[in-house]
């Protein structure tokens, strides 16, 4: 469901597509059977192999998931040293955190790459206690793999910014945006609605800015002007506006469902104090939506004035919504074409893939 997961599912299937085998390292957290691989085809399963490592679970405590964390990437080590020598490890968040301990100390494998993804801990934090987590806790660890990995994954844009502002050496970094599938083009025509309809999409998390946005939306009411806007995902039933203009769909896992969703919506709402390439806006901009995003992460490769608003901070996206239920229909159309046609010109899963196979392999070149 969440990004990261997504990126790693698609990583495995259009590396198999292009029959390149994969040791795909997972605990089995999912309505799939990882081990049957279950989620992908017949003859991507001839390139996959399945190794599920259970996920460690400690006492909850401060810095709980840091120490679960290194405990699952010492169950990985002790996996890997069992299989075949792969030619590129490609370790998403901890997981290769003990395999660079030992590769630090002299065990020799393939080269590293790690992806943080986001890399959230280095960006602005939304209040105190996010601050000292990310400081007192993950910064270290972080820094620590990211400083003895062959090389590190960016989305670039300011991803890449903050690795080059940590220490990271330029020619260590491999940059590459994540994409989506082409059944996520939208094959309709965008229906034109009575009134503008919103919607945001993701989990509640203080980093997502949805604090902010129920702020917004409220005063928004209060003065009387006319929209929608829709939530999806699992938020707290205290979080929630009670309002007949602020709906609530819940948790949607299966792509068809939020696929019809989207059809019907306008503008996407991505408020986050801190992201990396979040596959949501892909999504939307795929089902012809028009963005309003915070500028953060990799977001300004994705969202511009052409197709849609982009933050400099949360201050300004009441102005922004307002903008939009003003804009009129034209230029609205105008904002979710340009967005429909920015993924398929750029952010497609079979070309991305092609990318990252040619940067992965002139990478293993040069270090050769």
């Amino acid at each position: 469901m969440g990004g990261m997961q997504k990126h790693s599912y698609y990583l495995a299937k259009y590396f198999a597509l292009n029959q390149i085998h994969v040791d795909l390292y997972h605990f089995n957290q999912s309505d799939f059977d990882i081990l049957e691989l279950t989620c992908f085809t017949i003859e991507e399963k001839k390139y996959i192999k399945s190794i599920v490592v259970p996920f460690p679970k400690a006492s909850f405590y401060p810095g709980h998931y840091i120490v679960e964390s290194f405990r699952y990437s010492e169950a990985i080590f002790e996996e890997f040293k069992k299989r075949e020598e792969p030619d590129f490890i490609y370790c998403k968040g901890f997981a290769g955190w003990k395999l660079l301990e030992e590769k630090r100390k002299g065990f020799s494998c393939a080269p590293i790459g790690v992806n943080f993804h986001g890399l959230e801990i280095f960006q602005k934090q939304p209040n105190f206690v996010s601050y000292l987590a990310a400081q007192f806790i993950l910064k270290q660890p972080t820094l620590f793999q990211l400083n003895h990995a062959d090389f590190v994954f960016s989305y670039g844009a300011k991803i890449t910014d903050l690795l080059l502002g940590i220490g990271v050496t330029k020619n260590k970094i491999i940059e590459l945006p994540t994409a989506i599938e082409k059944s996520w083009l939208a094959n309709y025509e965008k229906q034109n609605n009575t009134r503008i309809k919103f919607v945001y999409i993701g989990r509640y998390e203080r980093r997502k800015g949805i604090e902010e946005l129920n702020v917004v939306l409220k005063e928004l009411l209060n003065d009387k002007l006319d929209f929608e806007f829709h939530f999806i995902g699992p938020i707290p039933e205290e979080k929630r506006i009670k309002n007949s203009s602020i709906i609530y769909h819940g948790s949607i896992r299966e792509a068809e469902k939020m696929k019809s969703i989207l059809q019907k919506m306008d503008v996407l709402v991505c408020p986050s104090h801190s992201e990396g390439m979040p596959n949501v806006i892909l999504e939307a901009m795929a089902s012809k939506l028009a963005i309003i995003a915070t500028n953060v992460g990799a977001v300004s490769l994705l969202v511009n004035k052409e197709n849609g608003l982009l933050l400099g901070n949360l201050d300004d996206l009441k102005n922004a919504i307002i903008h939009i239920i003003k804009i009129g229909q034209t230029h609205l159309s105008e904002m979710q074409i340009n967005s429909y046609l920015k993924v398929e010109t750029n952010f497609l899963w079979e070309n991305s893939i092609v990318q990252t196979i040619k940067e992965i392999n002139l990478k293993l070149l040069v270090d050769n």
